[in-house]
């Protein structure tokens, strides 16, 4: 990380400060955001050593005119999982840096529940190299809960040694809030473990007595919000709210209009789980700022959410404002209400320009894989319900969310099977456990999808990353897991026992190996062929990825079996109870 060595680099800083040497770089006429006052002041700005040393004019060996476009802070992502985008840490920098995110707080708690503590230290590794500042929130919950079987389980004694490291800022997202309801001492430990670094929170849908307990045990943040109700009880009780725009959860229009003048130090933008399409096209932060602006939000509170707030809750040191002392991250907007970045500085170098990174900025370098799927051959009998009566609970999924509701169905019946009915949009889900060779598989119904024939399969399926699978033929969802375990993990389409389209993901079953541009045009594919086979969801494998986290409402299925999350237990698949 960035900062001071010897007492002579901080005389140097305060040399140049003065005025009494040359700076690296002199930025002239900038209109820029001080995120600390809210007001936006005409300056020139004296960069030295990767930081800024000063406002006004300083002798420079390189001056650069602004022209008066404006310069707002690197933006910061509160909370991410880079494993969402389907691509190690250099391609996604690769993505978010010219939509000016500079800095990023990332949750490796997916590569985790494959890979245990060995992931977080892959995904680690070559990091020095990469123009991001990059901090951890380690993993609280792997597995998230024990009604599924994930690759690793880490105790909170695994994770001692790492959370002294500067560039741990606390602990992950605490999913299994039931567990510290109910005061589990595994969990209480991890929090104990935290204390002096923040411990963010995952409680959809907390409320009263529950939540009081919850935010009590020193959880401070929550990026579960839907409703502004339910975010505006967690403000008024001391959390700050993070406020989610991801490719499948999008919250923001809901919830941006709680956020006023008062509150709005207490709330910032993360986008959780970004797909590469999303991350290219639209960006990330800098995505949700925009959206923000264009819902009403004063663009200075819009920039302060992305900038001064998470980098003051983390804390964040030298970065999120513009100021003496602090790393010259920075980004160029020619309109504020557009706020479209124009160029991006990493350290007072500019490393983008008009949505490109600058040649050389990154370097290659191909990430290792491993094979992580370990699963005996599948045959459609395994995919086989037995009838136990007409009336099953059936996932619905619900449009941009990860919630879902329970709803209950009659479904036919062929053989003493109890099977798919794909007109009425009910199709077959199962989880295969991958990890163990345990030989689980959950079996359920979902409504949602829209596929008319076929099934689509993925090893990325939330958060212990079993293979999950939805078709509406039991061949079909065999093909497609066969089609999983040969690609060593990955996305497949399959249909009338053909593969239609498909995605690798070879390292852990989670990100591919190739260009983040390669993934974004074969996910690009993947969708349209989905689309052409019936589904309606806009992100259909994002979608049927969270289908197997069992600690967002209503129902959920893991390789254990159907999960009622509200009563935290593996249901019957039969019956309305």
């Amino acid at each position: 990380m960035h900062g001071l060595g010897e007492s002579t680099d901080l005389k140097e800083i305060i040399t140049l400060a003065k005025g009494d040497k040359e700076v690296d770089l002199l930025l002239q006429n900038a209109r820029l955001i001080n995120v600390f006052s809210g007001k936006i002041e005409s300056q020139a700005i004296a960069i030295a050593r990767g930081q800024v040393v000063g406002f006004g004019e300083y002798p420079a060996r390189k001056v650069m005119d602004l022209k008066g476009r404006f310069l707002a802070p690197g933006l910061i992502d509160a909370h991410c999982h880079i494993e969402s985008s389907m691509v190690g840490v250099r391609e996604y920098a690769r993505a978010v840096l010219p939509h000016g995110v500079t800095t990023v707080v990332t949750d490796f708690h997916e590569i985790a529940n494959v890979m245990g503590i060995r992931g977080i230290q892959l995904m680690r590794e070559g990091i020095g190299s990469i123009p991001l500042n990059l901090y951890c929130m380690l993993p609280s919950c792997v597995p998230a809960t024990p009604l599924e079987t994930a690759g690793a389980e880490i105790q909170a004694e695994d994770l001692k040694y790492l959370i002294q490291e500067e560039w741990v800022r606390g602990l992950g997202e605490m999913m299994n809030f039931p567990g510290v309801i109910h005061e589990d001492p595994e969990v209480l430990k991890k929090i104990v473990m935290a204390q002096g670094k923040r411990v963010d929170g995952h409680a959809p849908g907390l409320s009263g007595k529950e939540l009081i307990a919850y935010i009590a045990a020193g959880i401070a943040s929550d990026h579960e919000c839907t409703r502004s109700a339910e975010a505006e009880e967690k403000l008024r009780l001391g959390m700050y709210i993070m406020i989610r725009e991801g490719s499948t959860a999008k919250n923001l229009e809901e919830l941006i209009r709680i956020v006023t003048p008062a509150n709005a130090r207490r709330c910032m933008f993360v986008t959780d789980d970004c797909h590469p399409e999303d991350l290219i096209a639209k960006g990330g932060v800098d995505h949700c700022v925009r959206k923000a602006i264009r819902l009403g939000l004063d663009p200075i509170i819009a920039i302060q959410m992305a900038t001064i707030n998470p980098a003051l809750y983390f804390p964040l040191p030298g970065v999120g404002a513009i100021a003496p002392g602090h790393r010259a991250d920075l980004v160029v907007v020619e309109d504020l209400n557009e706020f479209r970045i124009n160029q991006v500085f990493k350290d007072g170098r500019l490393i983008a320009g008009e949505g490109q990174i600058l040649p050389g900025v990154i370097d290659e370098k191909k990430v290792a894989a491993e094979n992580t799927i370990h699963l005996p051959p599948i045959s459609a009998e395994k995919f086989r319900i037995k009838g136990q009566g007409t009336r099953v609970k059936v996932i619905e999924t619900i449009p941009q969310q990860l919630i879902t509701r329970k709803v209950i169905h009659a479904v036919p019946t062929k053989d003493g099977l109890a099977v798919a009915d794909p007109r009425r949009d009910i199709l077959t889900i199962a989880v295969i456990e991958r990890h163990k060779r345990t030989g689980n598989i959950g079996l359920g119904f979902v409504k949602g999808f829209g596929l008319r024939d076929g099934a689509l399969a993925s090893s990325v399926a939330h958060d212990s990353h079993n293979i999950v699978v939805v078709g509406v033929g039991n061949d079909d969802m065999a093909q497609a897991v066969q089609g999983i375990v040969e690609m060593h993990g990955g996305l497949i389409a399959v249909q009338g026992g053909k593969t239609l389209a498909s995605l690798p993901l070879p390292i852990g079953g989670l990100m591919s190996d190739r260009s983040i541009e390669e993934v974004r045009d074969a996910l690009t594919l993947m969708h349209q062929t989905v689309k052409e086979m019936g589904c309606a969801l806009e992100e259909p494998f994002m979608a049927l990825s969270f289908l197997a986290l069992p600690v967002i409402p209503e129902l959920k299925i893991t390789d254990k079996g159907l999960v009622d999350v509200t009563k935290f237990k593996i249901v019957p698949l039969f019956g309305d109870s």
